[in-house]
């Protein structure tokens, strides 16, 4: 018998924090910024925002909020990959809370497609996800305490004094609005690791019927 299943269950689920926090300490292991709650968290909020705001049904938002809670348990198996790892995860721990079977289908292809090596955007959830994921740029990811040490992703990440994702009067973009210290990183840097996921962003939020617009230091750059 099929069972609703909520973000608030899935995020006070034990087994599921656990794999959130090995996962992230997979990573942090292998010296990549925050994958943790702040992360996932931020990125449930923003597919919430998203979607929301494109007058989705309810149900498809909570969808969305969970795919984003778990979209990165599968580093705790390998960073390679682990997208496609994540979604078998997701879908064990779902189909074993009785989760109907075409719920399961919209997170876990969006869990499964979300990291831009082989990302797309099938459905609404998994386009807001590619989103929310792409735009979390923020200097409290840097984990690296020794500016001395700070390799390229460390110097864009911690350049970043000011992120802000948000819809256009009119609805029809959404809009990355960045800030960025030039001392730190330069803009060009930034493209350096950003431009692929920027240019995901953009294919997502066609998918969604709207424009993607990045704005960086008041300059419009897509």
């Amino acid at each position: 018998m099929s069972s609703i299943v909520t973000y608030e269950y899935i995020c006070r689920n034990p087994d599921i924090r656990t794999y959130i926090k090995n996962a992230d300490a997979a990573v942090e292991a292998q010296g990549y910024t925050e994958h943790s709650f702040a992360h996932v968290e931020k990125s449930a909020a923003t597919v919430e925002m998203i979607l929301s705001t494109l007058n989705y049904p309810s149900r498809t938002i909570e969808l969305g909020k969970i795919a984003a809670y778990l979209h990165d348990i599968g580093n705790v198996i390998n960073r390679i990959d682990h997208a496609q790892s994540g979604a078998v995860m997701a879908f064990r721990l779902l189909d074993n809370l009785n989760m109907p079977a075409e719920e399961i289908c919209a997170i876990i292809s969006a869990i499964g497609n979300h990291d831009e090596s082989t990302a797309q955007p099938l459905n609404a959830v998994s386009a807001a996800l590619i989103i929310a994921d792409k735009t979390d740029v923020r200097r409290s990811r840097v984990r690296n305490a020794d500016m001395k040490s700070f390799d390229i992703h460390d110097r864009v990440n911690y350049a970043v004094e000011k992120s802000d994702l948000f819809f256009g009067a009119d609805k029809t973009s959404l809009i990355l609005e960045l800030e960025i210290d030039t001392n730190i990183a330069s803009v060009m840097e930034y493209f350096e690791i950003f431009l692929q996921r920027m240019m995901l962003c953009k294919r997502s939020a066609e998918f969604l019927g709207v424009k993607f617009r990045l704005r960086i230091n008041g300059g419009e750059i897509i």
